[in-house]
This record gives structure tokens, C-alpha cells and sequence, in this order.
């Protein structure tokens, strides 16, 4: 083994002559609103680094006339009371496609219809919730009452929708519910924002979720009805009818297919990350496998905001740059942008919005902010 090299002390680098870029205290006294505070936190290290970074990717990212911006959701952000940030980010023309898990829309459901989530009281135990009809999710309380009424609801929608013959996707399920809500209610909900403002509403693990129970009790109640089964069990196998998620990977494709640039902001991981974020390998494997010229897409903006690092080997932690190993992300060299805020999503979603919203409000307002 070859002994230690022994820097020379005579010439150690000095960063301002070198270019590097200096770091500077957050004086708070300075920051007048989110927009000016996150540049100042930019400036600093760090988590308080990341979040201010953040800012100015998906600024820059949303105001960018050519770029197909796609929101991807999962975790409990509704239940949370996060929704109206979608529906606000629906409004601003800050997303073009909304992919999510069906829980998250489920309870966000319940929020556009008027019903209500509670604050949990640690004295109860969960058997004690159980009984009562409250379904906990951490520090928060589902009632069963809220879901039942959404499945009278769902079953309202798939009643008047040609379930034998048309083909049904869960884009087409939640343009249809939207399409209901926007009759009801101009209470803000996000199927009905996306829905008046035409943006496609993807759920890719669909049954795995309230949405797709009650899908599924609204099919087993129709081979019930029509005596083709004797009772749920036998019914179960029965469940005969036209949904197929191809349709969504489809229509998605095309999407993407039509756009000169990509932008993708996560909340959280799983599911709905990984679903957006193959489009770029399929259309790699379609050329190749079926020797057919097709345009190569990567995303070039991106931000997220999960708490899960990327040493647990998960998918909802992993970087933007392992994502160009799978040719999913233009890497920085490429122009890729990308921040990465591992933090709880209820505490820097909210504060990253209210800085871009005010930025952008600054910039149409000739400001220097």
C-alpha cells in the first residue's frame, strides 16, 4: 500500500478564487414573504438548501410555456388537508397530468362533498375506533360513514356509464366523477378542478384502494341482480367488465409523446412515481424491441418532496440521477434540473408553494423580489 500523499501546504485553494459559491446567514428580519425567505434559505445548507433550491426549479418549471408539467401524489395528503394545494395547482396551470394513488383521491372525495376528517384523541385505543366506525391513518380520523357515502356515489356515476361494452380506464372513472362533482358542487375538489380544466386524472394501482372496492361492490351487486351467482363469494368470480389500465398507459403515452419537454413534481413516492417516470424506458423498449423510430423523452425538470432516503433502496427515495441510469431523467450535463427535499410534505409542500405563487405573482408584476 502506497503512503498518504502530504498536500502542500503552500497552496491550498482558496474558494472566491476558485468560483465557488459562498453561503450567506438567513436573517429572517429580511424575509418579507416565502418567496424572499426561500431565497435567502437557497443560500444557506443543508435542508434549508434544498427546500430554497427547490423554488427555483419548479418556478422556472411551471412557467415554462413548452413543458408538460406531471404532479405525481401518494400518502395521505388529503386526509392531511393538502388538497386544496392540488386544486390550487390545477387552477395556476401548474399541472398538465395528475397521477396518484386511489386512496388519496378517495379521501380527497370526501373532502369535495362536504365531509368532514377529525383530529385523533390518543385516549382511544384502535379497538375502541374500530367499534365506533373511525378509521385512523396516524394522527387522523377517517369516519366509515364518509366512505360509505362515497360509494353511493360511485355507484350513482357507474350506473349511468355502459359498463358492458364501453371501455372503462380509471382516467374515464375519475373525468366521469369529476364530471358529477362540477354538477353538484362548487365546493373545490380535485377530480372537479381537473375536471373543468380538462386535465387527465390517472390512478395506476387502482384497486388498491376505497375507489376500487367500491367499483368492485357495484359489479358484484350487478351479477348479483342478475342471478348469475349465489352470493358474494361465488360472485367474486363473475366480475366480468371492460376496465383496462392499458387504456391509461396508453393515453398517457400519447400525452407525453406530443410534448417537447417534460417537468415532473412528486409528492411522496411508490406507485404513482414509478408509473409516471416509465414512460421514458417504454418508449426506449417499444423502439428497440419493435424496431419502430419513436422520439426518446426525459424528463428535464423535476422536484420532489418525500422524507425517504435513498439508502433504503426504495423507489419513493431514489434520486433523480440513479433515474438517468434508466434513461427516465436528462442528466445536469443534459440540462436536467432537478431539487430533491427530503422532508415531511405537509411542512415544505405548503411553504414551496405559497414562494413559487408569490414569485411568479412578483414577476407578472414587474417586481425585482
Amino acid at each position: 500500500m502506497s503512503e498518504p500523499k502530504v498536500r502542500s501546504w503552500t497552496d491550498l485553494h482558496d474558494g472566491g478564487r476558485d468560483g465557488l459559491t459562498p453561503l450567506k446567514s438567513l436573517d429572517i428580519k429580511k424575509s418579507d414573504d416565502f418567496t424572499a425567505l426561500l431565497s435567502d434559505m437557497a443560500q444557506t445548507a443543508f435542508g434549508g438548501r434544498a427546500l430554497g433550491e427547490a423554488q427555483e426549479v419548479f418556478a422556472e418549471m411551471v412557467s415554462d410555456p413548452d413543458c408538460l408539467k406531471v404532479g405525481t401524489f401518494s400518502g395521505a395528503m388529503s386526509v392531511a388537508k393538502m388538497g386544496l394545494i392540488i386544486c390550487d395547482m390545477i387552477d395556476w396551470g401548474w399541472l398538465d397530468i395528475i397521477i396518484s394513488t386511489g386512496a388519496l383521491m378517495a379521501h380527497g372525495l370526501i373532502e369535495s362533498v362536504g365531509l368532514t376528517h377529525y383530529k385523533y384523541d390518543s385516549a382511544q385505543t384502535d379497538a375502541d375506533l374500530y367499534d365506533l366506525g373511525y378509521n385512523r391513518i396516524y394522527d387522523t380520523l377517517e369516519m366509515e360513514k364518509n366512505l360509505n357515502h362515497i360509494e353511493e356515489i360511485i355507484s350513482g356515476v357507474l350506473e349511468g356509464l355502459d359498463l358492458e361494452t364501453a371501455p372503462l380506464s380509471s382516467e374515464i372513472f375519475c373525468r366521469e366523477v369529476g364530471k358529477y362533482l362540477s354538477e353538484i358542487t362548487t365546493q373545490p375538489g380535485i377530480l372537479r378542478n381537473a375536471y373543468l380544466k380538462g386535465i387527465p386524472v390517472y390512478i395506476p394501482a387502482f384497486t388498491d384502494s376505497e375507489l376500487g372496492l367500491d367499483m368492485a361492490t357495484c359489479f358484484i351487486r350487478k351479477v348479483l341482480e342478475s342471478k348469475k351467482a349465489k352470493n358474494p363469494a361465488e360472485a367474486l368470480g363473475q366480475m366480468a367488465f371492460n376496465f383496462n389500465p392499458f387504456f391509461d398507459l396508453g393515453s398517457y403515452t400519447q400525452r407525453v409523446l406530443k410534448a417537447s419537454k417534460m417537468g415532473i413534481f412528486t409528492i411522496g413516492g411508490g406507485v404513482p412515481r414509478n408509473w409516471a417516470q416509465q414512460v421514458g424506458p417504454f418508449l426506449e423498449i417499444l423502439q428497440h424491441r419493435l424496431n419502430q423510430t419513436l422520439p426518446l423523452k426525459r424528463f428535464t425538470y423535476g422536484v420532489r418532496i418525500c422524507p425517504e432516503p435513498a439508502h433504503w433502496g426504495g423507489l419513493s427515495g431514489c434520486t433523480y440521477s440513479e433515474g438517468v441510469s434508466w434513461g427516465k431523467f436528462a442528466s445536469i450535463e443534459d440540462g436536467g434540473r432537478y431539487a430533491e427535499v427530503l422532508c415531511d410534505a405537509t411542512i415544505a409542500w405548503p411553504i414551496l408553494m405559497a414562494g413559487v405563487r408569490q414569485k411568479i405573482l412578483n414577476k407578472e408584476k414587474g417586481s425585482t423580489k
